[in-house]
């Protein structure tokens, strides 16, 4: 029984080992259909998508992309996996927590600070000064682009965790509600639940896609 509303995205179960996070590696049982001999039509589709993604991303990054586009590739794949396997039942939304996207964002910015401000000292202090900016002006939005450009993977880490719990917290609340509705009631509620699935849905593609478009965008920036 739940203590309280949060209490579905807690990361412990009832043995008190964190046995939840072991629902990231569920994606890894979808892998194995790429490899098979006769290609299924499922296949074919991701790896158009795949293929997709990976020209797009190389356009974002420039002419220096050196095939890091398969790392924003994979990263979306992962956050995708996790984000659709939170919709099924009993099923712990390990994208819902910050230790997670933490985890993906703010190592992913760190090494795009660190390879920029080592390699491009110059093009990294240029981005400091917007172009036109009025010398007045200048100590200030070195300031601001400053704080801008730090909570960067904070933001990337909230965006994801707070739409992933949002969508969550509605369908939990509204599914709380249904023993002591009508059966008119019901049958309204029911349908109300399938679309707000389908809107979760189309949520986790999103944010996935997200995530993935704004991680390729800071490192082009460093390029």
């Amino acid at each position: 029984m739940m203590t309280n509303l949060f209490s579905t995205f807690d990361p412990s179960s009832s043995l008190y080992l964190p046995l939840n996070w072991l629902s990231i590696l569920l994606g890894i049982m979808f892998i194995p259909y790429s490899f098979w001999l006769i290609p299924s039509r499922l296949s074919i589709l991701w790896t158009t998508i795949m293929n997709t993604l990976h020209k797009e991303f190389k356009t974002l990054q420039g002419n220096k992309s050196w095939g890091s586009s398969f790392i924003f590739t994979s990263l979306f794949s992962l956050i995708l996996f996790n984000n659709f396997l939170g919709l099924f039942p009993y099923i712990f939304t390990s994208t819902s927590q910050l230790v997670l996207t933490l985890t993906l964002s703010l190592p992913l910015w760190l090494s795009f600070m660190l390879y920029g401000w080592f390699n491009n000292t110059i093009h990294m202090l240029s981005h400091l000064v917007p172009q036109g900016t009025p010398p007045v002006l200048m100590p200030f939005m070195v300031c601001i682009e400053t704080i801008s450009n730090i909570i960067r993977p904070g933001t990337l880490a909230v965006r994801l965790a707070a739409n992933m719990i949002a969508g969550h917290l509605l369908l939990t609340l509204l599914g709380n509600t249904g023993p002591s509705l009508s059966s008119s009631l019901l049958s309204i509620l029911l349908i109300t639940q399938i679309l707000l699935l389908i809107l979760e849905s189309a949520v986790a593609i999103i944010q996935s896609y997200v995530f993935a478009i704004l991680s390729t965008l800071y490192s082009s920036e460093v390029n």
